[in-house]
């Protein structure tokens, strides 16, 4: 049977994990921001948990198709895929659920938007599906969530400054968190189990996951920069003028970016070396939190890793399903700045902002409004298919769609 014209498919999006706590966040987010010409479908397991869904979403959201699909039934997933443009997919962790869908919208031509972080399930997604979805136009876009828009559309924003106003590739560019405020949902800490527990058992998963391209579509191409850690200790940085901790997010955004790069035949600069901090501008208590910082990152990466520890952090941490409460989630905000110099030793800095809890209130919001863009941007879009990153997917139809949502996302 041919696969069915994604123009004349009765759906512009899917929204696949409806019923889950990002999924509902994400629903919500969908129903208030679209109008009635956007033709939206609720998809998950349960017909039961999906009627709730669509009945406290109200308004014009209640007339809402619901789909049931499961991934351990794959005719519903295939099915699923050929009904819309684009389905935006919270079910995780996406190295067990994820795959599946993929196949399915790579092989139907069925735009896909995500919220991994999980550098092994892109990797695979890459390896096995990205040809394929280059053949059928589906663009297959991973992180659209806190991983890894702000670090990716902050890259490309000032790398198109850069050429702009000084015609110069990138030679540096380091994201500083500024701020940030929020909870943790039980989805996101099933995910990093998931991966720790994979990188455990196997010696070359953790390569994978060690290496700085991981993403690479072409790592042999890649230039020698030497070692580019994401973990290190608490330093005073003289180029940034603060002292600066690591990043938990930054073993895997730092690899989407020079993904996007490489994607783009590194147009941010072919010998640009990036990584990701939180900084610290006090000269007083900035050693003292960056050591505070680092030490906890340190020692839960380690209780993670640990079998002992980490069923003990199972006892206490949220389990899949929970999720910040409202209060949280709308008292939430995150500031990045990403600070870019050029080879020719000018300074750019792109800022991306925005309130909410970042992975669960903004998340919403980058994940609904990346499927709307995917659906309904058309030329706007970048001319690109196969398995893609926020910027390369998506790019400045993007940045337009949050701008609108009230994110700032500028440059200086």
């Amino acid at each position: 049977m041919p696969t069915p014209d994604p123009a004349d498919r009765p759906y512009d999006v899917v929204l696949f994990g409806a019923t889950g706590f990002v999924g509902r966040l994400t629903a919500r987010h969908l129903a208030a921001h679209v109008d009635d010409s956007t033709r939206i479908a609720l998809a998950g397991r349960s017909s039961s948990r999906l009627e709730e869904v669509r009945a406290e979403l109200g308004g014009a959201a209640a007339d809402w198709p619901l789909i049931v699909a499961d991934v351990n039934e794959p005719d519903t997933i295939v099915a699923l895929a050929e009904q819309t443009r684009v389905v935006a997919t919270t079910v995780g962790p996406y190295a067990r659920w994820g795959l599946p869908l993929v196949e399915a919208c790579a092989g139907a031509g069925t735009h896909y938007a995500d919220l991994t972080g999980e550098v092994l399930f892109v990797r695979d997604s890459i390896d096995r599906f990205h040809d394929v979805a280059a053949a059928s136009g589906a663009r297959i876009v991973h992180s659209c969530g806190f991983d890894s828009v702000p670090s990716d559309l902050a890259v490309m924003v000032a790398a198109r400054e850069a050429d702009t106003r000084h015609g110069d590739p990138l030679a540096e560019a380091t994201l500083v968190v500024v701020s940030a405020k929020g909870g943790v949902s039980g989805g996101t800490i099933d995910s990093i189990r998931n991966q720790v527990a994979v990188m455990a058992a196997d010696p070359a998963k953790r390569s994978i996951g060690a290496d700085p391209y991981a993403l690479s579509p072409d790592r042999s191409s890649e230039a020698d920069l030497g070692p580019q850690r994401d973990v290190g200790p608490p330093r005073y940085d003289r180029r940034l003028g603060m002292w600066v901790a690591p990043f938990v997010m930054a073993p895997y955004n730092t690899r989407i970016v020079r993904r996007s790069n490489a994607l783009l035949d590194h147009a941010y600069g072919r010998r640009m070396r990036y990584s990701e901090v939180i900084g610290f501008d006090s000269p007083i208590t900035g050693p003292f939190l960056a050591t505070g910082v680092t030490a906890g990152t340190v020692a839960g990466a380690a209780a993670m890793a640990f079998g002992p520890t980490r069923k003990l952090l199972d006892r206490v941490l949220p389990s899949p399903g929970e999720g910040p409460n409202s209060k949280t989630r709308s008292n939430g905000h995150f500031h990045v700045d990403v600070h870019a110099t050029t080879a020719g030793g000018r300074n750019v800095v792109a800022t991306v902002a925005a309130d909410g809890d970042p992975g669960y209130a903004a998340t919403a919001v980058m994940l609904g409004q990346s499927a709307l863009a995917l659906a309904l941007d058309g030329e706007a879009l970048p001319d690109a298919a196969g398995v893609l990153t926020p910027a390369t997917g998506i790019g400045e139809a993007l940045v337009d769609r949050l701008v609108a949502r009230d994110f700032d996302i500028s440059v200086r």
